[in-house]
């Protein structure tokens, strides 16, 4: 094997490595791009060049990705939906309200400062009547909502929170959590025209998380709640 053709396989690995990251921040780019503009303009409002402006790349790149906008809207739709799905992890990790719930509630407040497009988009294709969405919603999401609903209904039956509804809750614990993504403009003007802080933020998360949990009386520990519980009691007291 001659230098020449030793050096030429040694540099063959790199070219699909570079190639596959070169096709990851183009596809990161693109979606961040189409995320925004969907949160924005909705879906009617944006455009594939409108997309490929923003996303620094030629209009054919988007097209090279994604065979049109319906299939880019989707996958916006799919990362924020596989996000939440990720957060929701918890319930399977934890056997206790406190855990689980206040775990839950500080990773939905995370991801409505760190995803406000993305929740923002959901929000939009929901109000508009789920044309996109309703398989999910009437497949993984409603098999994901009774099952937590009966595991909610376990831990009232075993006195470790109040008899409330376990729908009415998680419905509640999405809409006060997104509510900091789908209206940031809204807090933002009366936060005196600015974005809240890591400590405004911090506050407002474990308020939220504080009111939930009390509300359920819910018995357990979060290990990252100021508020710290013993298991104390059971329900009724």
């Amino acid at each position: 094997m001659g230098p020449n053709e030793l050096t030429s396989n040694c540099a063959k690995p790199e070219k699909p490595r570079r190639k596959a990251a070169i096709r990851e921040a183009n596809e990161a780019a693109i979606i961040a791009a189409a995320e925004k503009l969907f949160a924005k303009h909705g879906y009617r409002g944006c455009s594939i060049s409108m997309v490929a402006t923003l996303a620094g790349v030629p209009k054919s790149n988007v097209y090279h990705y994604f065979d049109d906008k319906d299939a880019l809207y989707e996958k916006v739709l799919d990362r924020t939906h596989k996000w939440w799905s990720d957060a929701a992890l918890v319930f399977d990790r934890y056997d206790n309200p406190v855990d689980a719930l206040g775990t839950y509630i500080d990773r939905k407040m995370d991801m409505s400062r760190e995803n406000y497009y993305g929740s923002k988009v959901w929000a939009s294709e929901v109000i508009a009547g789920a044309p996109k969405l309703r398989g999910y919603l009437e497949t993984e999401v409603n098999d994901w909502v009774e099952k937590q609903v009966s595991q909610i209904r376990r831990w009232i039956e075993e006195g470790r929170m109040k008899p409330v509804d376990p729908l009415a809750l998680l419905i509640m614990i999405w809409s006060t959590t997104q509510w900091y993504a789908d209206f940031e403009c809204q807090i933002r003007i009366l936060n005196a025209g600015k974005d809240f802080d890591d400590e405004e933020f911090d506050k407002a998360k474990a308020t939220v998380r504080e009111i939930i949990l009390s509300g359920t009386d819910a018995i357990g520990y979060h290990r990252s709640s100021p508020y710290r519980r013993c298991e104390r009691r059971q329900w009724p007291p």
